[in-house]
């Protein structure tokens, strides 16, 4: 209530070398392009630390953003930003409800954080991409046709029974891969903009095969979503709990 979520999240590699007892033994960086069929690429763009600050205005976002740069003067530098808005409350830039199909904030801490007894217990696996889109190509789409690519309804977000193989949600079913949390975020100008995705696991395989998935590399199809969307940036990183971020800044109750 007018203050800010703040979510620091580290390149995997870069982790494991500063705290080894923290680091979850798979976990790996988006270091090389993901390549699908027909030539569909997403792109690795991986940096060694995201700072991802959400609130319910800008003037405050804006405000801890540039605290945040400024603590951090000599030890690293912007290299890329971002800024997002909500869009009609829960709809992306395609007009659809996205994250449909998010646990709910109760049972959200049970799926996506780190286990108590593993390595980074407590934290979670955010990978963070930037799609584009192509808007006059999804505009020039009737709604049903538009309903077909995502697999739902737009109005109300119900799901299609007659849904296509190449659907989206066909594409990312989470009973499939696995639970997910997103927390995805519109981004861009009125010329140029598309979604930012911002998903959480407990696990890097869900989020990796979703990505396979889309890619066309686990059914033979991409996902249709993909002809009207373009993968521009993507990266994975370690978010440590706040908790183990206190016991090392000897700042814990």
């Amino acid at each position: 209530m007018g203050g800010v979520n703040l979510v620091a999240g580290f390149r995997p590699e870069l982790w494991r070398e500063a705290a080894p007892d923290d680091a979850p033994a798979e976990l790996v960086g988006f270091n090389e392009d993901l390549i699908g069929i027909d030539g569909f690429v997403m792109p690795a763009t991986q940096h060694d630390a995201v700072l991802w600050i959400s609130g319910s205005a800008y003037d405050v976002i804006f405000d801890v953003a540039r605290a945040a740069i400024a603590e951090l003067h000599g030890l690293g530098a912007v290299v890329e930003e971002t800024s997002s808005w909500p869009y009609r409350h829960d709809r992306d830039l395609t007009g659809f409800i996205d994250g449909t199909e998010n646990p709910d904030l109760v049972d959200a801490p049970d799926l996506v954080l780190v286990p108590e007894g593993n390595p980074g217990a407590g934290g979670t696996i955010l990978l963070l991409q930037k799609w584009a889109h192509d808007v006059a190509a999804w505009e020039s789409l009737p709604v049903t046709k538009q309903e077909q690519v995502i697999g739902r309804a737009k109005p109300d977000s119900v799901e299609l029974e007659d849904k296509a193989q190449d659907s989206h949600v066909t594409s990312t079913d989470q009973d499939t891969f696995g639970k997910i949390f997103r927390r995805n975020m519109p981004y861009g100008t009125v010329t140029d903009h598309g979604t930012m995705f911002v998903g959480f696991s407990s696990e890097q395989r869900p989020l990796s095969t979703m990505l396979e998935s889309m890619a066309g590399l686990t059914s033979g199809v991409r996902d249709a979503l993909t002809f009207y969307t373009r993968a521009v940036a993507g990266a994975y990183y370690f978010v440590p709990s706040t908790d183990w971020l206190r016991r090392v800044n000897g700042t814990a109750a």
